[in-house]
């Protein structure tokens, strides 16, 4: 009778959930800004439902090794590292081994943050993306190739969480990535999308002999793609542990293709990437009306800057501002934007790699005083404030500089709950779109290291995320978990890519679930919308032309742009006294979520 009535009601769910198809209106617009990693479609998506256990990721494949995992009774920690391992076969433009990651994570009694960001080599200074006059590099200049790779922290984050809480062998969570690799993977059209749009990738030799055919063109959507080399590393790591990638060929392999860079090459060694650490750090938890909200802290400025959205915003009645017709009002728009602009300011002033640079006073409590948040809200009136100040939080004694680094949008984000009343958020990327555009033993390398500050100090003084020999780039990838207050259950994981705007990305999802009342599916699929302390951003076809205007007579300087998330979710539903795990992914792209 109860598995009669949970599929009647998954059935019901999946139904009502659905959402009309999305064709980008005719309104005046202006042009949609190009973003690092360019959008390749939106495919409307329903919402999956579970009983027990789900993940949701942002491939099919992905997905389908982190739920095969489950179904051999594993953990969440397996299926993350499941899903990871073919994320890097079939989604390398966005994360994979060469790259980094933050996961926080519950085990049924204790919320952990496991920090997996690169570290900048030994021989790295406050110089390296300056030109030999000090001006700082262009983009371009400081992303493609060597200079940008810092020593890649994933692998040794997972195999940390992996001995507290896996349940499988370790050598089990990469057989799916591993048949993949040697029996091939159809090219997906998003993969397929950004290999025809980027110019760079194709001038790594390694590179292109892998991605593109004779001559020269990417291999079309459908073409059965293998990676050998991918398929021998990964039985390497399977068989000999993490240390295999960094105390062995492949971390002397990674120092080789770095430093031979031929225009552009780096300052990461094989002892570098043995030296690399990850470390389990204080998650950043904050109460937000009946629940708790939990973040990841520094060298993440993610979980602060989130948290300081949602205690501004506490202030405010943003809950009576629903969307109507699955379209934020002005109301909501303004008061998410300005909450966005006034913790941007604080991200940009006081957010670094806090094992080198103090937060201000009394650190994140601090920043998320609920008087300092008050009189931060008291800023927000009914016009735009154009550029937020940073704040004067309580005890503040260090004075920064602006931090200028440049965020790119590639990166991916898994969510995963267990059968054993386990779960994560874990956010994960190699940077840029294919990262330094440097492949090495089937695999990306990260750029991560342009995720610091160009310029080292300004007239403020020094920039608390300049670059500093073994320090961590300071990010904005915002896993985050949620429960309720009173019972302590796990009620929602969520996170996205999409550089800087992450922030605003996963609090719209927030707002969404916990204000709006929405399920997880129909937050994620709202337009993007906020401000990053500049213009207030858009999602270019999803607002209505007089929106647009009331926002500018409200003193809005607009930007439509592609708004390329990636967002995944699962929450906990309670209907007619069942409970559900509900999964949610990004219609903008490939994503899914699986479970039973």
């Amino acid at each position: 009778m109860i598995k009669l009535k949970l599929l009647a009601l998954a059935t019901s769910l999946a139904a009502a959930l659905a959402i009309p198809s999305f064709v980008a209106p005719a309104w005046g617009q202006d042009t949609a800004q190009r973003a690092p990693e360019v959008a390749t479609g939106y495919v409307d998506k329903p919402g999956w439902p579970a009983r027990k256990y789900m993940v949701a990721a942002a491939n099919p494949l992905a997905v389908d090794a982190g739920y095969q995992m489950l179904k051999k009774g594993g953990s969440a920690i397996d299926a993350a590292i499941a899903t990871q391992m073919v994320l890097t076969l079939v989604e390398p433009q966005s994360s994979g081994i060469g790259g980094g990651a933050f996961l926080v994570h519950y085990d049924g009694k204790k919320v952990q943050a496991f920090d997996g960001r690169e570290t900048a080599p030994a021989k790295a200074d406050e110089h390296l993306f300056q030109h030999p006059d000090g001006t700082p590099m262009s983009r371009t200049e400081g992303i493609v190739g060597g200079r940008s790779t810092g020593a890649p922290g994933v692998l040794r984050m997972l195999e940390l969480a992996h001995k507290q809480h896996g349940r499988l062998p370790w050598k089990t969570l990469f057989e799916p990535a591993i048949r993949l690799a040697e029996d091939g993977f159809a090219v997906s059209q998003r993969l397929n999308g950004l290999l025809a749009w980027d110019p760079y990738i194709r001038k790594d030799p390694a590179a292109s002999r892998y991605f593109y055919d004779p001559a020269g063109k990417p291999w079309p959507v459908g073409h059965i793609l293998k990676n050998p080399e991918l398929a021998r590393t990964l039985r390497e790591i399977a068989d000999g542990g993490a240390d295999v990638f960094y105390k062995g060929r492949i971390a002397r392999d990674i120092e080789a293709k770095v430093r031979s860079h031929p225009t552009n090459p780096g300052l990461l060694t094989a002892s570098d990437i043995a030296n690399y650490r990850p470390k389990e750090r204080t998650p950043v938890c904050t109460d937000y009306r009946v629940w708790t909200v939990c973040g990841m802290p520094p060298p993440s400025s993610g979980g602060i800057a989130v948290a300081q959205m949602l205690g501004i915003l506490e202030t405010k009645n943003i809950a009576a501002l629903a969307p109507a017709n699955g379209i934020p009002g002005a109301e909501a728009v303004h008061l998410f934007s300005e909450a966005g602009r006034l913790a941007y300011a604080d991200r940009d002033r006081y957010a670094a790699d806090t094992d080198f640079v103090p937060l201000p006073g009394r650190g994140v409590p601090a920043l998320l005083d609920k008087s300092y948040l008050a009189q931060r809200a008291s800023l927000i009136g009914p016009r735009a404030m154009g550029v937020a100040p940073p704040g004067n939080p309580p005890g503040l004694d260090v004075a920064w500089g602006m931090d200028n680094s440049i965020e790119a949008h590639s990166t991916s984000h898994i969510s995963v709950v267990d059968a054993y009343g386990e779960g994560l958020a874990m956010t994960t990327t190699v940077e840029d779109a294919f990262g330094s555009r440097q492949m090495v033993d089937g695999f990306i390398l990260n750029n991560q290291l342009t995720d610091f500050s160009f310029d080292s100090r300004d007239a403020n003084g020094p920039i608390a995320n300049r670059v500093e020999a073994g320090k961590r780039p300071r990010s904005a990838m915002s896993p985050t978990v949620v429960f309720d207050k009173k019972t302590g259950q796990l009620v929602l994981t969520v996170g996205s890519p999409g550089g800087p705007a992450i922030i605003n990305y996963v609090a719209k999802v927030l707002v969404g679930t916990l204000d709006w009342r929405l399920d997880v599916q129909r937050a994620i699929s709202l337009p993007n919308f906020g401000s990053r302390n500049g213009p207030t951003e858009l999602e270019a076809g999803r607002f209505p032309a007089s929106e647009i205007e009331d926002l500018k007579a409200r003193g809005h300087k607009v930007r439509l742009t592609e708004q390329n998330s990636g967002l995944h979710g699962i929450e906990r539903l309670g209907i007619d006294g069942v409970q559900l795990w509900f999964g949610g992914a990004d219609p903008r792209r490939e994503g899914i979520a699986k479970g039973d």
